[in-house]
C-alpha cells in the first residue's frame, strides 16, 4: 500500500466545499501514479488523520470517487484505485459537436448551463460576424460532462437572425440549428495551451494552476457565412486532439 502523507496540505491546492478538495487531491495523486490502478487505500481514519479533517470528510470524498468508478469498494477487503479513465480524442478534420462525439463513443453527454441569452456584441463578434454595435448576438456559455465528469467549459456566441432563442437550444446546439437549417458545414480551428484560472479548474474540477487545451473555432454556412464561434477549454488529463494529415507526393 502506497503512502498517502503527499495528500497533506491539500486544502490550499483546491477551491470548493472540504470533501471536493480532498476528492480532487486524490485524483491527482492516481493522475500523478502516486496511487496506482489496485492499490489499496489506507482506512477513513488513517486518511483522515493525515489530512487532518473529519471522517465524514473522508467518508464523502471517497464515495464520490465510488461513484466516479475511480476507486473501487470490494466487500471485506477495502476501497481500491479503479482502471484508470479512457481518454478522449477529440477530431480535428470535421466539426461536430460535443454530443455526437461522445454518442459516437457510447458515452452519455450533458451539459450544465452556466448562461445563456441575448447580448449586445463585444468587439470580437462584430469582426467575426460583420455585426454593427445595435445588432444582438446569441451566448452560450456552459460545463460540458461525459459520463457525469466535467471534460470541457464552453463559450459560443451565433448572431442573433441565426439563434433568436438560445434558451431553446437543448443538449446539441448543432442539432438545434439543423432544424433550423443553419447548421455550419466547415470551420477553422485554432489550438493554444493555457493555465486555467482558479474558477475554471473548481469548474472542471481540477487542481488550481493546471494546464487546459483551448480550442477557437469559427463555423461557416455553405454560403461562407461565419454563424458560429466557440472557445472550449478542454482537461489536458483527459483529452487529446488529434489531426490526419495528408502527406503531398515529393
Amino acid at each position: 500500500m502506497r503512502g498517502i502523507s503527499g495528500l497533506q496540505g491539500f486544502q490550499d491546492r483546491f477551491d470548493g466545499p472540504l470533501y471536493m478538495r480532498l476528492k480532487l487531491a486524490f485524483e491527482a495523486f492516481i493522475h500523478s501514479q502516486k496511487l496506482q490502478q489496485g492499490d489499496a487505500l489506507p482506512s477513513e481514519r488513517d486518511i483522515s488523520d493525515t489530512c487532518n479533517v473529519s471522517r465524514v470528510t473522508v467518508r464523502r470524498a471517497i464515495d464520490a470517487l465510488v461513484n466516479e468508478g475511480t476507486l473501487v469498494r470490494r466487500h471485506g477487503s477495502g476501497t481500491y484505485v479503479g482502471a484508470p479513465r479512457e481518454r478522449l480524442e477529440q477530431p480535428l478534420s470535421c466539426a461536430t459537436s460535443f454530443s455526437e462525439d461522445m454518442a459516437r463513443r457510447g458515452m452519455v453527454s450533458s451539459s450544465s448551463w452556466l448562461d445563456r441569452g441575448l447580448y449586445l456584441p463585444n468587439s470580437d463578434e462584430m469582426m467575426s460576424f460583420g455585426l454593427s454595435g445595435n445588432s444582438m448576438v446569441a451566448r452560450l456559455r456552459r460545463l460540458r460532462l461525459a459520463g457525469g465528469v466535467p471534460v470541457a467549459l464552453e463559450n459560443a456566441s451565433l448572431p442573433s437572425d441565426i439563434l433568436p432563442d438560445p434558451e431553446s437550444v437543448d443538449l446539441s446546439l448543432y442539432a438545434h440549428l439543423a432544424r433550423l437549417n443553419a447548421r455550419p458545414v466547415r470551420a477553422v480551428q485554432r489550438i493554444s495551451a493555457r493555465l486555467l484560472t482558479s474558477e475554471e479548474a473548481r469548474l472542471l474540477a481540477v487542481p488550481k494552476g493546471e494546464a487546459g487545451l483551448a480550442v477557437h473555432r469559427v463555423a461557416y454556412l455553405d454560403s461562407g457565412r461565419a454563424i458560429e464561434t466557440t472557445k472550449t477549454l478542454y482537461r489536458s488529463d483527459l483529452y487529446d486532439l488529434v489531426a490526419e494529415q495528408i502527406i503531398a507526393p515529393a
